[in-house]
Parts: C-alpha cells; structure tokens; sequence
C-alpha cells in the first residue's frame, strides 16, 4: 500500500519536471540555510563555552576584604588577610572544597639575553593551581610538589610571554632572570582563548612555585586564596565553608558578605548559556523561516495540481478510493518533494561547509592562527536530525492543506469539472 503511494507520487511529479525541479530548489535552498545556520550557532556556543572554561571549569578566586559586622566585641573595619594558617583552616574544615591555593603576585620584571618584559605578572602558587585554572603545558610540565618543597626556581611562561622572550625559538630548559634572579624555564602553555582573567591574561603571565617566590618578595600574606569545589554544583556551598574556616581563625562573623569577595563561575554560566543557547535558536528560527517560505512555494503548487487533477480524483473516488487514499495521494507528493530537495540541501551544505572553511571569530582577537577560535561550520549527526524534524514539520504542514482540499472534493461534481 504505501509502496503504491510513494509509485503513484513519483509518477505524478514525474509529469512536469520543470515544475517540481523549481518547486524543489525553494526546499533545497531552505534546508541547507537551517543546516549552516545550527552548525554555526553550535560551533558559536562551543568557541564561547571553550573560552569561559578556559578560566577553570569550576574555580572560585577569593580577595580579602574588611570586615563590615562586629561579631563578639570585635571592630568593623578589620582587614582581612590570607596567611599559610588560613589556607590549612580551609583544608581542615572545609570538606567541600577539593584544592585550595594561596597566590601571591608581583611585576618585577623578566629578562631573557637582551629582552625583558618589564609588565609580566610573576604569580606564586601551588602545584594544584595548573588543575584548577587549566594550565595546560604546550611544551615541558607545570609546576610539582617537588618544585614547592624544595623551593626550586623554576618557572612556567604563558603563550604571548613566550613569544616576546624567545620568539620562536625553543624555551624549555633555558634560563630567565626574574628580578635578577636566574630561573630555569620548565615549561610553556599554547596561546590561550581566555575571556575573563584576573591580575592579567594567562597569555602575558608567568608561574613559580610560591615558597620560591617567598626568596624574591615577602609572601606572609597572599593576594588571593583559589580554590576548586568538589563538583559544580557544591560552589555556593564551598564557598560558605571557606569564608566560615577563614571567620573562625580571624574572629569575624561568617555570614559578613563584605569580608571576603569570591568570583565564582557558577554566576555567570546561565548569562553564557542564555546567550548561546538564545543565539541557537535565532539563527534555527531564522532558518525554519526559509524553509517556511519554500513550504509555502511547495503548497501554492500542490493546489494548483489539485485544481489540474480534479477530474482525476473524481474518477479515483469513483473507482472506489476513500477520502484517506487521496490525502495520502496527496500529502506524499508532497513529502517526496520536501524529501529530495531536503537530500539535495544536506549536500549542498557539506560543499558549503567544505568550501567554507573556517570564518574567523575570537582568532584574530587573541592571535592565534591554530583555528582554536575560530567558527568550524561542523554538520554533525544533531544538526542532521534538527534539520530533518524542521523539514518533516514543514513538509507536513505544507502538504496537509492541499491534501485535506483534494479529499474533500465531492466524487460527482469533480467527474462533472471541466
């Protein structure tokens, strides 16, 4: 039966192929606009994601502040400070924090031969640091624990730091002087697509361990404690943990919001997933839209061939037809329509997306010419199966009308149509 229909559809469109073919290029073009379009929204939201990730996937950067109550006689006003015993209180008494790390930072200048980059943050810190903040080496390793007990001086350099000390020339295992002190290059990191940093960008930045950082400038008292939760969604909570451990030892109130100013991600992931994912689905609207229109094309067409077949369809109810079998009739030739054009713009965007390339976004910006940041128009197997769903919606709608007209042709006045 339905083998039947879909024989009875091909050799109906089959019976003015210039129609059906312009009819089919509205559908073609249709298609493969939604395709580009979700493939670009999808590599959009990833190049963004990517970006905010870079930061750390779940990492809270914490400055001491002053505090505001008076909590037991104490005064408002007290400066809080981060010392080593604040940061063993933290890993004592906060059971949801899963690393935590004092860092201290300064800009005393780094030489190599005869250049020197006079603004680079040198940043001490601990081994967990890399982990949390994704400091992930290009060349060489990040900083150890051996490196922070025996107060090695090593250090690791950011991508664009790199690149104005050594060029292109290999970095790793050559000597620096960091405030005239020589450090021995243990690593480097690629150019990296960060969209938010504090101090500086990680690209101009440089790392050493912080007990050796404590040779160079005094480190009593760190500029920022960053810690990682033991999962995303414990932040707020860890959050409240660590500013208790730090009330507890410093004698101020816990739930004082003025002592200490915590930046975490959990904030600000739903501002980054309602702009892509609002972007996503403007540009698949946009995209239903045309092929809207090519379906709108597609209807005016399959009533116009209404109107050519009625005496067809007359003679067909006559011969014993139901009213279903002409709306299947009719609502298959029109799907078969939607269906090959749709095949026929799925190609079409592969050469589109093959011809295309790559079209620059946060490359330029930041750089970096690996392609890291720029848009890739990737049709994956998710894009398929949206683009197929918006056709099928379409391709129904489209066809419904002029089938549900066709069925509702009275059998003796379209024999009787001229």
């Amino acid at each position: 039966m339905l083998l039947e229909i879909i024989r009875e559809a091909w050799i109906a469109l089959k019976r003015n192929y210039t129609r059906t073919f312009l009819t089919m290029l509205g559908i073609v073009w249709g298609i493969a606009t939604v395709t580009l379009l979700i493939a670009y929204g999808s590599s959009f939201r990833n190049i963004l994601v990517g970006g905010f990730d870079a930061f750390g996937k779940s990492v809270v950067i914490c400055w001491p502040q002053q505090t505001s109550e008076q909590p037991g006689g104490q005064r408002a006003g007290k400066k809080v400070v981060l010392e080593k015993e604040d940061l063993e209180m933290v890993k004592a008494t906060a059971p949801l924090v899963k690393y935590a790390c004092r860092e201290t930072v300064r800009r005393p200048g780094i030489a190599y031969q005869d250049r020197l980059v006079g603004t680079a943050p040198v940043r001490g810190v601990c081994p967990e640091y890399g982990e949390m903040r994704n400091e992930v080496p290009s060349e060489g390793r990040w900083i150890n624990a051996e490196d922070e007990l025996e107060r090695r001086r090593v250090i690791f350099l950011g991508g664009r730091l790199r690149e104005e000390l050594f060029s292109g020339r290999p970095a790793v295992g050559e000597s620096v002087l960091v405030s005239g002190v020589r450090f021995t290059v243990i690593g480097v990191m690629a150019r990296k697509i960060q969209l938010s940093n504090y101090f500086s960008s990680d690209d101009e930045s440089s790392w050493i361990p912080y007990s050796t950082a404590g040779d160079l400038w005094d480190t009593r008292y760190a500029a920022v404690l960053v810690f990682e939760p033991i999962a995303p969604q414990f932040e707020k909570r860890a959050m409240a943990q660590v500013l208790a451990a730090l009330a507890a030892r410093q004698q101020f109130s816990p739930t004082d919001p003025k002592a200490l100013q915590m930046f975490g991600r959990d904030e600000f992931r739903p501002v980054i997933d309602a702009i892509t994912i609002g972007l996503e689905v403007l540009l698949t609207f946009v995209g239903a839209l045309t092929l809207g229109i090519g379906g709108v094309g597609v209807m005016n067409i399959m009533l116009v061939s209404v109107e050519e077949r009625i005496r067809e369809i007359g003679l067909r109810r006559a011969l014993g037809a139901r009213k279903r079998h002409i709306r299947l009739q009719f609502l298959a030739e029109t799907l078969l329509i939607m269906l090959l054009g749709g095949a026929i713009g799925v190609l079409v965007s592969y050469a589109v997306a093959a011809g295309v390339g790559t079209l620059p976004l946060m490359g330029p910006l930041f750089e970096d010419d690996s392609g890291r940041g720029d848009i890739h128009l990737h049709i994956s197997v998710a894009t398929l199966a949206v683009s197929t769903f918006v056709l099928l919606l379409v391709g129904v709608i489209s066809g419904l009308i002029p089938a549900l007209r066709a069925s509702k042709l009275d059998p003796v006045e379209a024999l009787r149509y001229e």
